[in-house]
């Protein structure tokens, strides 16, 4: 199904949770969610440790976790570092990139892998994310491999995972890999780019506190100028960040317009946050996805999408757009989510 805006892209897109991968729902991850019964813990000799956690790394890309001793219980997230990194410290706002396997501490039952897939980005000040996880990666190094044991308290809460067919009284095992770490920026920075004259002018804000201001080239009668056939996409701000890959989630802030009336239908600070969303085909429009992938991080991009790389001949009635309108894109990318 294609998503008819990008804010309704963005709106469609719910915040990246700990095993979303798995189908599992904000509800049911937000320790938030749970009533005011108190976490499951066990009694201090009932508190596993941490060497009957078994990794096995013959297959790097689907490494097997399992327990010697089962059911492993833990009452505070407890890490055990295998591999000390080298690289970056994990602050605070920064999302860390990781690579990881998950398994219910109860049963030993595999409930997610990525391994040998892109690393999941887990923005450690996102009040929606296992606080557990947050506590074993802020401050962790780069490079660095770990067992990772999270309680109830840290994880699922009281409520357990129903879609994953977690238990309230389940601890949560992972094995992970931090491949990278990056601040979320609040606007482009990097080396200014001259865009050819016939390009639209643009101004940004700072911060992106308010829609970018982009003003249309004149062509005959002071009219608009024709608008090209073709997608262009032409950097601005040239960001020396992670490259975009398609499908990724990316966090932008962005400003949309028609070209033939300068018309803004959308923007992110019309509601004054950042929006995130993938790459993918199965939601995004073409030129979105054409015209970002292989950008970097911190590059402010000016996207123009004909027809064809927009929503097509039928247009998008709903915001105003007609299925012979020239769209204007200002996109900067401020991290891969």
């Amino acid at each position: 199904m294609r998503i008819t805006t990008a804010r309704a892209l963005a709106a469609g897109i719910v915040p990246i949770v700990l095993l979303t991968g798995c189908g599992s729902d904000k509800k049911s991850t937000s320790p938030s969610s749970s009533t005011s019964a108190k976490p499951y813990t066990v009694p201090a000799n009932q508190v596993s440790a941490m060497s009957t956690i078994t990794v096995d790394n013959k297959n790097p890309k689907a490494p097997k976790v399992g327990l010697t001793k089962k059911p492993f219980h833990v009452n505070k997230t407890t890490t055990e570092v295998l591999t000390q990194g080298t690289g970056a410290t994990v602050g605070p706002n920064d999302i860390a990139y990781i690579e990881y396997t998950a398994i219910d501490g109860t049963t030993g039952k595999s409930l997610v892998n990525n391994f040998g897939k892109q690393p999941f980005g887990v923005k450690v000040d996102d009040p929606q994310q296992f606080p557990g996880l947050v506590k074993a990666l802020k401050g962790a190094k780069v490079g660095t491999v770990q067992k990772v044991a999270v309680p109830p308290s840290d994880g699922f809460g009281t409520s357990g995972s129903q879609e994953l067919g977690v238990a309230p009284t389940s601890s949560i095992i992972f094995y992970l890999k931090i491949d990278n770490a990056a601040p979320v920026l609040k606007e482009a920075t990097g080396k200014a780019v001259t865009p050819p004259a016939d390009l639209p002018k643009v101004s940004v804000p700072k911060n992106n506190a308010k829609p970018a201001t982009v003003t249309i080239p004149k062509g005959k009668d002071n009219k608009p100028a024709k608008a090209p056939t073709k997608l262009v996409s032409q950097e601005l701000i040239q960001g020396t960040g992670m490259q975009v890959k398609e499908n990724q989630n990316v966090m932008v802030a962005y400003t949309g317009l028609i070209w033939g009336t300068g018309k803004v239908f959308d923007s992110s600070a019309s509601r004054g946050e950042p929006a995130t969303f993938p790459l993918s085909k199965q939601g995004m429009i073409p030129g979105f996805i054409k015209g970002l992938v292989g950008k970097k991080v911190g590059s402010r991009v000016l996207l123009v999408l004909p027809p064809s790389e927009g929503y097509g001949a039928a247009g998008q009635p709903q915001a105003g757009i007609k299925g012979t309108d020239t769209l204007v894109f200002v996109v900067d990318i401020l991290a891969i989510a």
